[in-house]
């Protein structure tokens, strides 16, 4: 794709853009992308998951609309749709984390499950929305434990209340494609995301995250389950699809549909490798150390055959696992020097898609 930051700029530029979670790690990364393309930026969530957090540090409440509120609540919802009357909806907002999924499985469902019923419902009943995009996982598939990546066409059936929520949230999606969006009025699309790294993620139970705490603190890296093999990928890479598929399902509908989002399959890598690269790429004699803690069940092996959306969209991962390690460390020991979150969002923003037009 050539020139591809200008492509997006002349799309997006004035568009009314309406993020759900945009008070999270991701969301925050994807407002500050079309904040930077001018777009007229909406946020709607809750108040960030975790402090510190990359929306406050970076002062992201200052540049957007930002709304504080709950995807469970349909009427506030609607009323904001109202008042947007966004063009492109991302819908991001989750409880994320499996982990905390088993503590608190009715609040998982309710926001995961409903809240994308929400969101849809207010898709439905607003005409301004032509484009919409719900984010959902890469645990999204029964996992077989086997090894070829899962499909598009693979049945959906997570196994703890995160994923089966998630898979949950795809099943009210196909339902209202084809109960409501059948005339063309709108493109709905779902994207099943790997797992991501990158600057400003401050969550629990996230293996980067966890080390940049241990290796801040001059601690050991304790890793609960060093053999799980996960697609990990730069969070900048899903956004920039997420930005494709919302700008070409606009254009034309025949794009909109179910897409895998995540590395090539040399970078689907063990959590023990991770923790590897992190302590190179860290430096100071990090290391880390084994120490399985008994916790519920998660998925030992799981990876995505992303071939459709590569011949869709012509679109190849332009970061190895190695270089999004260095630049989680590089963005991180930047915002530990004191350094401007959003000066250092921007400029990795900036060479990322210097390389993708490149590449």
């Amino acid at each position: 794709m050539d020139n591809t930051w200008d492509i997006f700029c002349e799309f997006y530029k004035g568009k009314k853009v309406l993020v759900t979670g945009h008070t999270g790690f991701k969301g925050s990364w994807l407002c500050r992308i079309l904040t930077d393309m001018g777009a007229e930026v909406t946020g709607y969530a809750k108040e960030p998951p975790t402090s510190p957090s990359l929306f406050y540090g970076a002062g992201l409440d200052h540049t957007m609309d930002s709304i504080i509120g709950d995807i469970r609540d349909l009427e506030h919802l609607k009323q904001v749709f109202g008042q947007v009357q966004p063009e492109i909806v991302f819908h991001l907002a989750a409880q994320p984390i499996v982990r905390d999924s088993y503590k608190d499985p009715v609040y998982t469902y309710e926001t995961n499950v409903m809240g994308t019923a929400h969101i849809l419902e207010c898709v439905r009943l607003t005409q301004s929305v032509r484009s919409c995009l719900n984010v959902t996982t890469d645990k999204v598939y029964e996992n077989k434990e086997w090894e070829y990546g899962y499909r598009e066409c693979d049945n959906l059936d997570g196994y703890d209340p995160y994923s089966n929520s998630k898979s949950c949230s795809e099943l009210v999606t196909h339902s209202y494609i084809r109960s409501f969006f059948c005339d063309n009025r709108c493109r709905v699309s779902t994207a099943r995301a790997g797992n991501v790294i990158g600057g400003g993620d401050f969550a629990n139970d996230r293996i980067i995250p966890d080390c940049i705490r241990a290796a801040s603190a001059g601690k050991d890296i304790i890793v609960r389950n060093p053999h799980s093999v996960r697609p990990y990928q730069h969070v900048l890479e899903p956004l920039l699809i997420y930005l494709l598929i919302a700008m070409k399902q606009y254009e034309d509908s025949a794009y909109a549909g179910y897409y895998n989002v995540g590395p090539d399959d040399r970078d689907c890598i063990t959590t023990g490798r991770l923790a590897d690269l992190f302590c190179e790429a860290w430096g100071d004699g990090m290391t880390w150390v084994n120490q399985y803690d008994g916790g519920p069940h998660e998925a030992n092996f799981l990876k995505l055959d992303c071939s459709k959306i590569k011949t869709v969209f012509g679109w190849q991962p332009h970061m190895n696992i190695r270089q999004a390690v260095d630049q989680t460390v590089q963005w991180t020991k930047a915002y530990l020097a004191g350094e401007e979150i959003l000066e250092i969002m921007d400029k990795q923003i900036y060479e990322f898609f210097q390389r993708e037009q490149k590449g």
